[in-house]
């Protein structure tokens, strides 16, 4: 607890904990559930159902295993034994005053059953690695290519653990264990390919026809695979804005990575300096200012309502946010100097779509809010 990094996201988890008797907090292997819960809940009792005696003795009877533990608990992964939220239901419908912190790696697999389960009686979170914000301004003051090479990993800022170290270690374990899970994948050297392709495409549309004339597996193989790096917080799908909200749905996303260090481990970049002058820092770079307008949402307990935009001609926006009080647009440039260019696009589409709020651009030079701000601010 002495390397505790406070999350902005705390004090909206501390409001819902007074109107809801379970709180569910998912989130990236290692992005800080567990330190956080612990944080906030220090007199709650706690269970990690990673522990293969806890989860056996809950298997082997979650009645019993769930009454055991007492009227404040925080549950980890427990996504590993789907069963216990309904024992939970039971109990928080039989006493309002019990209270229940339940945490999961895997969107998919732990929303489904609660939102069958616990409908009406949890306060779901999204945590992500560290924010910018969160950070401490010693952190902050490295450059750009060390702030994206290193990503944003706990493990990596407050531990210091070697980015190339720790980044290794979480995808083979990710794909060692987690993988073999979630689905069973028989050719890992063809979804190792498939995961760096991925990589070395971040920030441009996703073709699943293409990537697997790639990589020698079906379209249908693929678009399974990036379910999986979805629902397990690796990836993130964003879609094209459209104000018909079908074409949204079925027109290509782009896909960004949930944390630019694994980013650049996949794309082989060994060092900040291999990175400065890379063909991929631009986008690595786009990946990291998406990341932190998610982050901010998330934060803050925002529906995310990103966005980018293409014009058939090719004019392109990076990013738009949709917000109840109009719609913010955003471009993101890698470079220290502001050119008033950088805003070209953005004035056109303001002038096409309306109701836009803000238009800035997002860059490693000096702010100017808002018309410009440095990555470091957002």
């Amino acid at each position: 607890m002495g390397n505790y990094v406070p999350r902005l996201i705390s004090s909206q988890i501390e409001e819902a904990s007074k109107y809801f008797p379970v709180i569910v907090i998912t989130g990236p292997r290692q992005s800080g559930k567990t330190s956080l819960c612990r944080h906030l809940y220090p007199d709650f009792h706690y269970v990690n159902l990673e522990h293969i005696t806890t989860r056996t003795n809950a298997l082997a009877d979650p009645v019993t295993f769930i009454e055991s533990l007492g009227d404040k608990v925080i549950i980890d992964e427990v996504q590993n034994i789907p069963e216990l939220l309904s024992m939970v239901q039971v109990r928080v419908d039989e006493n309002k005053a019990l209270r229940y912190v339940l945490t999961g790696s895997s969107n998919f697999s732990l929303l489904k059953t609660v939102t069958q389960s616990l409908a009406g009686r949890a306060a779901l979170f999204t945590l992500l690695p560290f924010s910018f914000k969160e950070m401490s301004e010693g952190n902050l003051d490295h450059s750009i290519e060390r702030l994206m090479w290193q990503g944003q990993y706990p493990g990596v800022i407050t531990d210091h653990i070697p980015p190339e170290i720790f980044y290794r270690n979480y995808y083979t374990t990710y794909v060692e264990r987690d993988l073999r899970d979630l689905l069973n994948i028989k050719n890992l050297l063809a979804f190792d390919t498939f995961m760096r392709l991925l990589a070395s495409r971040v920030g441009s549309e996703f073709n699943a026809s293409g990537m697997a004339r790639e990589v020698g597996v079906t379209p249908k193989t693929i678009s399974e695979w990036l379910s999986i790096l979805t629902t397990s917080y690796i990836v993130f799908p964003l879609r094209p804005y459209f104000n018909n909200v079908s074409k949204q749905l079925t027109k290509m996303p782009k896909v960004y990575f949930y944390d630019t260090g694994l980013l650049c481990y996949l794309l082989s970049i060994a060092s900040p300096d291999k990175l400065d002058g890379h063909i991929m820092k631009g986008a690595v770079f786009e990946n990291l200012a998406i990341c932190e307008l998610l982050k901010n949402q998330y934060n803050h307990s925002l529906d995310p309502n990103l966005y980018f935009y293409r014009e058939r001609s090719g004019r392109e926006i990076d990013a738009l946010l949709v917000t109840p009080d109009g719609i913010d647009l955003y471009e993101m440039k890698a470079g220290k100097v502001f050119k008033p260019d950088f805003k070209a696009n953005m004035e056109h589409l303001k002038s096409t779509i309306g109701n836009v709020r803000h238009t800035t651009v997002i860059y490693d030079g000096e702010s100017f809010a808002p018309v410009s701000i440095n990555i470091r601010q957002v």
